[in-house]
């Protein structure tokens, strides 16, 4: 189905100033559908003047539709729809008073010219089934009106208005729905819009007193409110707003109502977004814990290195010291994914920016570190915190038994190298290498019968815990060197 901008640009002679208009338009017309009862058609002039075409099309959520097919894209020729001709060319609301008949359902047609400054850009088509159609209800009333009120307003150049920002939480018609006159009264209130003020602590009616000094002694301040809040109260301004009590939270717009200029009154349609508010607080609430545990665990660990930094400096034989240097560099690896994740509002991880740190960190404290080079290409993207954990350490152990074993020389001096870290992500799959150009595996070589502990500990993490597979060998492009390569499962 095509879009407003496609028929727009394909069969108009529309300018962009006039498709913004009707964006805007169409992006608030659920409303005027609701308040219709009535299924809306957007229909666009043709290019040559010979008909017009569908453009848009919104049914409503009050009342049964007129159209079960989509119509967008459709062309009606001249003369066939004078309803349609006589709204164009005239650029007022044109009804007739017997309805038409689809499919055996009564339809009753009226069209409103939709006008961008003195000229007539489009028409919508306001089509009502008139099956089950009884005696109307005093809300049917003042949506009705209120219908009405926003037809001339459009077909007048005035609405919608410009600059509304239209939320998520944006309240619609059934939602709630108050009526205010030109003095602030409430003269008509829908039975949501009296709950919701209900839930805030009213115990009297709502119509016929002043919106804004009740709603102000709702809020506790009195009769007083503050002037962004009186302007949508007494609909003086299109804009939304919350307010909130100890009670409940209500999310308020105000659409002004204007007929031959003057203000006439507004609409204010409201939400009570109170359980939606209290859901987000306690999710922030939750993040803010959750970040502070990931924060004081980073400090934990920092301070356990710390403390077998102090323990390894003490200790004069060798082997114990590589042993407690190896212990502070894996817990370092973790304390780097934790500090990450305090920082982070969710359970997910920036995997480049880990993955650098560890490498910084593996040469920062290896005996061989100004004399080895590491860097990274390709990217890890983001990673789940589970995921991310482990994975820190497999490449600090990597990196490290790189530093340890492929640099030394025949005579046991330093030698100078490269590790390069390597990462791609496909469907559901992440590709890891570690790369670097010492002296390669010794030989006969196999992971699974070496005794080295970080060995064990690559193994058991990348087959045990990340479902991911392990492999030792030489580069595969030829070069001198070792080169592991893993995959492992992640979600996209």
């Amino acid at each position: 189905m095509p879009s407003l901008t496609d028929v727009a640009r394909n069969h108009t002679t529309l300018d962009q100033a006039d498709l913004d208009r009707l964006q805007l338009l169409v992006s608030d017309w659920q409303m005027l559908a609701d308040l219709s009862f009535a299924d809306l058609v957007l229909w666009l002039p043709d290019t040559e003047g010979l008909g017009f075409w569908a453009g848009a099309q919104m049914r409503p959520t009050t009342g049964p539709t007129a159209y079960l097919d989509d119509i967008v894209g459709s062309f009606i020729p001249r003369g066939r729809r004078h309803l349609l001709d006589q709204a164009y060319d005239g650029g007022r609301i044109c009804r007739e008073g017997d309805p038409e008949w689809r499919d055996d359902v009564p339809v009753r047609v009226e069209t409103i010219p939709v006008r961008r400054g003195t000229r007539v850009i489009a028409v919508i088509a306001r089509n009502t089934n008139l099956l089950g159609v009884r005696t109307p209800s005093r809300l049917e009333i003042a949506y009705l009106q209120s219908a009405t009120d926003l037809a001339r307003m459009i077909t007048d150049g005035v609405f919608p208005y410009g600059g509304e920002r239209l939320l998520s939480t944006t309240p619609r018609v059934g939602d709630g729905c108050i009526r205010v006159d030109r003095h602030g009264m409430v003269t008509f209130a829908s039975p949501n819009a009296l709950s919701a003020y209900r839930r805030m602590g009213l115990v009297t009616d709502l119509v016929g007193s002043r919106l804004k000094d009740i709603t102000g002694e709702l809020l506790h301040t009195g009769h007083k409110v503050d002037d962004v809040l009186a302007s949508v109260l007494t609909g003086r301004a299109a804009k939304e707003l919350e307010i909130e009590n100890a009670d409940a939270t209500l999310f308020l717009r105000a659409i002004p109502l204007r007929a031959d200029g003057q203000h006439v009154g507004a609409l204010i349609l409201l939400r009570d977004v109170t359980e939606l508010r209290s859901r987000e607080r306690e999710l922030v609430t939750k993040e803010a814990t959750i970040r502070e545990i990931h924060h004081r665990v980073k400090n934990n660990l920092q301070t356990v290195a710390a403390l077998l930094r102090m323990q390894g400096r003490r200790i004069t034989v060798p082997e114990a010291q590589a042993a407690l240097a190896e212990a502070v560099r894996r817990v370092g690896s973790i304390a780097i994914v934790h500090e990450t994740l305090s920082e982070s509002f969710d359970e997910h991880v920036d995997f480049d920016d880990v993955s650098d740190r560890v490498a910084a960190m593996v040469a920062d404290v290896s005996t061989v570190a100004t004399s080895v080079e590491t860097k990274r290409s390709g990217n890890f993207g983001v990673l789940d915190s589970e995921i991310a954990t482990p994975l820190a350490m497999v490449l600090t152990e990597l990196m490290q038994n790189s530093v340890e074993h492929a640099f030394l020389s025949r005579d046991g001096g330093v030698a100078s190298g490269t590790i390069e870290l390597t990462a791609g992500r496909s469907v559901g799959r992440l590709h890891v290498t570690v790369l670097d150009d010492g002296q390669g595996l010794p030989a006969n070589f196999d992971s699974e019968l070496s005794g080295n502990l970080g060995l064990s500990i690559v193994r058991t993490l990348v087959i045990g815990e990340l479902d991911g597979t392990l492999e030792f060998g030489p580069r595969h492009d030829g070069k001198p060197g070792t080169q592991v390569t893993l995959d492992i499962p992640v979600k996209d």
